[in-house]
């Protein structure tokens, strides 16, 4: 029974002194360390989207093509789009009063800790920055297997360690500007415009029929994407440009007069307006 007795102390003693461990190492959370993002940047530098695609100028005129950022230098900018509706992949679209760009990362759910309207400090150096069919963009080099390199979706640890979130998100601040209609085949217009949140006014879409939908699989093309055209507009000038993944693929086109609110890109000389989501779309009539 003595034995029994001290074998049984012996246990008292260890799950004591276990749970004891257990609730050292569970302590509650404290607020000093950010789940997102690295707290270290420090805005020393900081240059707006129309310096910084001047700086690289000769690069961003390119189609296709990349170069190293190779100076100390900060965005900071406000998010104006992102993945929430599935349309907009591995991508996060952010402005400034100069100008928009596309930061390509390799992540799902990015909209969890940059929703429209969070600001953000982006650190570049290391960075790259470049043009995939024009489109100004910043990531990493990526070839593809038609030889062309463009800046593309960077490991998502790399992008933890180069941005930081500023404040808290603010969605009133986000805009969109009216898109000019008239300048639809202006190259400075389409230059200076490509990635910023725009809205086109009382336009309508080709087959709105009540039965065509954004984006059906057997339409889709090399990009997972269907392309839909406006009444009156060339399809080689503007088009909304939807994903076969994004969650109102499925829905009929509408019908009617509608505004049309989106990122505003461009592959070549076409503009391609990326919807956020559906509430992007307003039927006027």
């Amino acid at each position: 029974m003595k034995i029994k007795a001290l074998i049984s102390l012996i246990a008292l003693a260890f799950v004591a002194s276990f749970s004891s461990c257990m609730d050292d190492e569970w302590e509650a959370p404290t607020d000093t360390a950010d789940a997102f993002g690295n707290p270290a940047i420090e805005a020393t530098h900081v240059v707006t989207i129309a310096e910084l695609k001047q700086m690289y100028s000769s690069t961003v005129s390119k189609q296709n093509d990349t170069a190293r950022i190779k100076e100390d230098i900060q965005l900071k900018v406000r998010v104006v789009g992102n993945d929430i509706a599935g349309n907009i992949y591995n991508q996060v679209a952010v402005a400034d009063a100069t100008g928009g760009i596309m930061i390509c990362i390799a992540q799902g759910g990015l909209y969890g800790y940059m929703p429209v309207g969070q600001e953000i400090l982006v650190s570049l150096k290391d960075l790259y920055i470049g043009c995939y069919g024009y489109m100004p963009q910043i990531g990493v080099p990526y070839t593809n297997s038609s030889g062309r390199t463009f800046p593309s979706r960077m490991p998502r640890m790399v992008w933890q360690q180069h941005f930081r979130l500023l404040g808290e998100p603010d969605a009133s601040q986000v805009v969109a500007e009216d898109f000019n209609l008239s300048r639809l085949n202006d190259a400075s217009y389409l230059s200076s415009h490509a990635g910023r949140l725009m809205t086109l006014r009382g336009v309508r879409l080709n087959n709105a029929n009540g039965s065509t939908k954004w984006a059906p699989e057997d339409e889709k093309d090399a990009g997972n994407a269907v392309n839909r055209d406006f009444v009156g507009i060339s399809t080689s000038r503007l088009v909304v440009r939807s994903s076969t993944y994004a969650d109102f693929a499925a829905v009929p086109l509408p019908m009617g007069e509608v505004d049309i609110t989106g990122i505003f890109t461009r592959y070549g000389t076409t503009w391609q307006i990326l919807l956020r989501s559906e509430e992007d779309i307003v039927i006027n009539n």
